[in-house]
């Protein structure tokens, strides 16, 4: 028997105040100059820049160059005139004056980015680039004024890197094209430019625009793209276009091509260079890869309100990947009917066999992980789950990882509840997610939450970024209860749905989508040193009454179970949430009914595993 006890809920009245929960300083003028509100809404006076991209971009297989020409019209939406622009390039990683959070091979390295030619406005920029890192600035001839727009016109070129990460060769024919052209970065309302480097540890940071790329590939190389496929006819055969269509409004798998239609020649138009063309608007990124000898499948899902493609391209002898094209269909759907309960927002979502293991807008570039299905599978969920962390939603990954990392691990365990039953989920998130950190004493592990991620590093920043956030997350789930949760989440994503949040959004957000003064738990989970360690101080048992004190020794508000143990050796579980901690986060009583002698009880957390189980215990 399980019975559910909770704590006392705070019912009082409350109004928000910004000095609740710190601020840094610039973020506080954010809120003073009503860009952004204390109800969590985007404020009276938000803005946000944009840029609508026209790419042409080729990709030599043979000398593996990537070159391209694009035209950007970019809007500056702010209320200050721009005296220049900053450039992001993060392909100048790769130059080995870069710098990197960790040590490389000698394939990863390549020269950069090289710009050919740079013009604004019809006016011709002398740039070098030879001395670029990841982001630089260029001085404009003339201010861009408030509410005014240029046209930015480069040409450019560079190399892909033998090694294969986020983007790169992953084998000598077959490209993933990520981070492939230099944009303007992002200026926004608490930073300005955003001018933090590329290290390859934290990730990234765009605005949303719109994209129209037109790909230039070699015969026999198929090409799969961010967005919406506008020319099929115009470089498939007729027997794998038409198989491509049926897949479209199938729910079948489609095989579109495999290994010995890809290197026969028969799929592709035998043109010695074919020009793929898509489109996707109001997205943060967009990113292709393409192969001459991988595996095509594709089916399609009928979500709510629309039919969105699926899509893997594969080596064939990749057995998780065989499954790719279902697993995919079944989380697209998943995620919109349960958590987050949003609709997936796009027409496709192909995933790539890479080394990455990394989510891009509409796409994701895998490892394969052929002996684990289980591990496969939640991998797949983790980067499709991204769609809503950060892309939905356009989120300051770089400085604040875990408003997305944390998202996406607390996605991903809870469809593996659905897919795995609740007990394999439990041990994969333990083990893989919170051992590593719970475990590990060093005074790394236990920074604050709310600590820019650019100044955590190793360990620490994985664990803030997708452990403690994602066990927050559980936890708060866990005190409002599904229903208050899921409405405070939509209200959060829809204040910010193609906007750019800052924790301080989300914080406020959930506060006015639940009706209740969370800053209590904010504060607890975000701005402390905290990690998870209760401790049973004392346990007694007055006629039908069992009194059991316990310490928070680590500080966290965690839910967690009393076991307790009869006489008789029967055993009742009872659950309690994180409200016992409201009043008092250091300690608490709990009084529970009970109508048989108490041999020992037993506080146990579950995923929310203790630094000191061996003290959770007593005996009575």
């Amino acid at each position: 028997m399980r019975r559910l006890v909770w704590g006392l809920l705070l019912l009082s009245s409350w109004q928000f105040s910004a000095q609740e929960l710190y601020m840094p300083r610039n973020i506080k003028k954010a809120y003073e100059n009503g860009t952004r509100d204390l109800s969590g809404a985007p404020g009276k006076n938000y803005w946000q820049n944009k840029g609508i991209y026209h790419v042409d971009v080729k990709v030599d297989a043979t000398s593996k160059i990537v070159s391209g020409k694009e035209t950007i019209l970019y809007t500056n939406n702010s209320p200050n005139s721009l005296n220049e622009l900053a450039i992001r390039f993060v392909n100048n990683l790769h130059k080995p004056q870069a710098p990197r959070s960790g040590m490389v091979s000698k394939d990863f390295l390549t020269s950069g980015l090289h710009i050919k030619s740079f013009v604004v406005n019809g006016k011709k920029y002398n740039v070098n680039s030879e001395n670029w890192g990841t982001v630089e600035k260029v001085k404009l001839h003339s201010a861009l004024n408030s509410k005014a727009k240029a046209e930015i016109k480069i040409e450019w070129e560079y190399p892909l890197s033998v090694q294969s990460g986020r983007e790169g060769q992953i084998d000598p024919e077959t490209f993933y094209v990520a981070y492939s052209f230099p944009r303007i970065s992002v200026y926004d309302d608490y930073n300005g430019w955003d001018m933090l480097p590329h290290s390859d540890r934290q990730e990234f940071y765009n605005d949303f625009n719109d994209y129209s790329f037109a790909i230039t590939a070699p015969k026999n190389y198929v090409v799969w793209a961010t967005g919406d496929f506008l020319n099929p006819e115009a470089v498939l055969q007729p027997v794998y276009l038409k198989r491509y269509k049926s897949s479209l409004k199938s729910d079948k798998v489609v095989h579109v091509a495999n290994e010995h239609e890809m290197k026969s020649g028969k799929v592709t138009k035998q043109n010695k260079w074919n020009v793929w063309k898509f489109k996707a608007s109001h997205i943060t990124d967009f990113c292709f890869a393409l192969s001459n000898h991988y595996v095509w499948d594709a089916s399609s899902v009928q979500l709510k309100a629309k039919r969105a493609s699926v899509q893997a391209a594969y080596k064939p002898d990749a057995k998780d990947f065989e499954h790719y094209v279902e697993w995919m269909r079944y989380n697209l759907d998943w995620f919109s009917k349960n958590w987050p309960g949003i609709e997936y927002p796009y027409n496709v979502m192909t995933a790539i066999q890479g080394y990455a293991d990394m989510e891009y807008p509409m796409m994701i570039n895998d490892t394969s992980i052929p002996d684990d299905f289980q591990d496969a599978r939640l991998t797949a969920d983790h980067e499709i789950a991204h769609t809503y962390f950060p892309f939905y939603m356009g989120i300051n990954e770089t400085r604040y990882a875990f408003m997305d990392e944390g998202w996406a691990t607390t996605l991903e365990y809870l469809i593996g509840i659905d897919e795995n039953g609740e007990a394999k989920a439990n041990e994969f998130y333990k083990n893989f997610r919170v051992k590593r950190w719970i475990n590990d004493p060093s005074a790394e592990q236990d920074q604050p939450i709310i600590t820019m991620s650019t100044q955590v590093s190793g360990a620490g920043y994985g664990n803030n970024s997708y452990v403690k956030a994602s066990l927050s997350y559980l936890a708060l789930k866990d005190y409002l209860g599904d229903d208050l949760f899921k409405k405070a989440l939509h209200h959060y994503m829809n204040n910010w749905n193609g906007k750019h949040p800052i924790p301080w959004d989300y914080f406020y957000s959930m506060n006015t989508g639940s009706g209740k003064n969370l800053n209590w738990f904010f504060n607890n989970w975000f701005y402390t040193n905290n990690y998870i360690d209760l401790k049973v101080t004392e346990a007694s048992q007055a006629n039908n009454l069992l009194s059991v004190n316990i310490s928070n020794i680590g500080g966290f508000a965690i839910p967690f179970d009393a076991e307790i143990r009869y006489e008789d050796e029967s055993v009742e579980k009872l659950h309690f949430s994180p409200s016992v901690w409201e009043k008092d986060q250091k300690q608490t009583m709990l009084t529970i009914p009970i109508t048989k002698r108490v041999k020992s009880v037993n506080i146990d957390g579950g995923i929310f595993m203790d630094y000191t189980p061996q003290d959770n215990k007593k005996s009575l």
